[in-house]
């Protein structure tokens, strides 16, 4: 005769088998949503990925396929004839307004430039960058005030273009028949940090020109 317990544990063993077919029966399409879910997901990345790898290649091509024209208007044309939308329309306005410079358009290059600083879906770097390029562009285009408004903002500390902003602003005041405060400014950049050897060089001759003394002079 068989071991009861053996039996036994047979039997337990079948009904365990029996609830799990059960419950594969029941909850199997759960486990199965969940990994064509899982499959599909990562092959929709992988697809989105693909795809804004191949819309940047394609706009790069077209980039320098129109900075390859021969003359200024050509580039010109043919980077007003490229889409583009995000960061990448920052860097075609900053392109477009750099052509039209060179074709003799500077209202097309201002306007341009406006259209980058008014974008607040750009990086803040691609704003600041057509800010400062618009206000030197623009000259006496622009108010006095309005162009001191803005590059006060730029040369607030900390922000990556104040020893440039600082500059502009010098040559503001200068600009303005305020040749103390011109010198003031222009002797303050020289004792900031990260100051360039060619932004530096410019601030020395400005100083010179103010009437003023260069720690070389």
């Amino acid at each position: 005769m068989s071991n009861p317990d053996s039996f036994i544990d047979e039997v337990n063993e079948e009904l365990r088998r029996d609830r799990l077919f059960a419950a594969m029966r029941k909850w199997g399409w759960v486990a199965a949503v969940g990994v064509v879910l899982l499959v599909g997901g990562a092959a929709w990345n992988e697809w989105r990925k693909a795809q804004a790898e191949s819309q940047a290649r394609a706009f790069g091509d077209q980039i320098i396929a129109a900075l390859d024209r021969e003359t200024p208007g050509e580039r010109r044309d043919a980077l007003a004839a490229v889409t583009a939308s995000g960061a990448q329309a920052g860097i075609l306005n900053l392109l477009l307004a750099a052509t039209e410079i060179d074709a003799g358009r500077p209202e097309g290059a201002l306007t341009a430039l406006a259209a980058v600083e008014a974008d607040a879906t750009l990086p803040l770097s691609y704003r600041q960058i057509a800010a400062l390029k618009r206000v030197i562009l623009a000259g006496d285009r622009l108010p006095i005030a309005e162009r001191e408004a803005t590059l006060n903002g730029l040369a607030t500390p900390g922000q990556p273009f104040r020893p440039l902003a600082l500059e502009q602003l010098a040559i503001l005041a200068l600009e303005a028949g305020q040749t103390a405060t011109a010198l003031e400014r222009a002797r303050a950049l020289l004792q900031e940090p990260d100051v360039s050897q060619g932004l530096r060089q410019r601030v020395e001759q400005l100083i010179v020109i103010l009437g003023g003394e260069t720690a070389n002079g």
